[in-house]
């Protein structure tokens, strides 16, 4: 069977070497399948080639899972990642991500990820959008996402970073994961991630994850707060209907974060 080449002439420098190091970043835990890194180049990616099966309600639990045991696999600090240079984005317009590992959450989230994209966005959002949007980015720098439903202070977890439903392979192998943008970051971003499209049985991909990791009561309230960076990046990248729906995601960001304040 042939393998599967990722490739694209003219890539940024570091692109395909920050995948490769991403994808063995989380596969060193063995705790979740991850496609295999066959060969790496300055334009290109050797992978192997997966096929892809139909899953059920228990493979979705297991990856769910799994999926706990990732992120409980840690990492240096929010933000770090296992390259010198990071990414976000489609293989023809990726964009280029610090690499700055944080003590906090609230820091790394707001300022290092949220608050260029908003620049960016601006011009889409307009004069009543980037306000709405601006108030729910310091809402979360004031530390109000830090923790679960505001108990705690989460360790920076090992997450994927860009987990949307097209980038979990179902495979004989249970859920696998394909074209990362691993970093140190808050465990909800992945799950935040799988709800932005839908993925197969995700009520028991959730179900799964709960039972390894318990999640405090309300917990879901807090997903828009962790979704927010992968609108406005989408936003920046296709515009269209995403300038609204992150205007709305933000209004309720606020609105969570003023429930948790009490």
């Amino acid at each position: 069977m042939a393998d599967f080449v990722k490739q694209r002439p003219g890539a940024p420098q570091g692109f395909f070497a920050a995948e490769a190091a991403g994808l063995a970043w989380l596969a060193a835990p063995r705790a979740v399948p991850v496609v295999e890194v066959l060969e790496e180049g300055a334009d290109h990616l050797r992978l192997e080639r997966l096929e892809s099966v139909r899953p059920s309600p228990e493979d979705a639990r297991a990856f769910g899972e799994r999926l706990a045991h990732l992120h409980d696999a840690g990492a240096e600090g929010f933000g770090a990642a296992p390259s010198d240079t990071s990414w976000f984005g489609p293989l023809e317009s990726p964009f280029e991500l610090p690499t700055t590992a944080r003590e906090d959450f609230a820091t790394f989230w707001a300022r290092d990820r949220l608050e260029p994209l908003a620049r960016r966005a601006g011009p889409q959002l307009g004069a009543d959008g980037s306000a709405a949007v601006d108030s729910a980015i310091e809402a979360i720098a004031g530390g109000a996402f830090d923790g679960v439903s505001g108990e705690g202070r989460e360790d920076p977890s090992r997450v994927h970073g860009d987990l949307w439903s097209g980038n979990l392979m179902w495979t004989s192998s249970g859920g696998t994961l394909i074209d990362p943008s691993a970093h140190g970051g808050h465990r909800l971003e992945d799950l935040a991630l799988l709800t932005m499209f839908g993925a197969p049985h995700l009520d028991a991909i959730l179900a799964g994850y709960d039972a390894a990791h318990p999640m405090p009561t309300g917990w879901r309230e807090d997903l828009p707060a962790h979704l927010f960076f992968a609108l406005l990046a989408h936003v920046v990248l296709f515009g269209g209907s995403y300038g609204a729906e992150s205007v709305r995601v933000a209004e309720r960001i606020t609105e969570r974060a003023r429930d948790l304040a009490g």
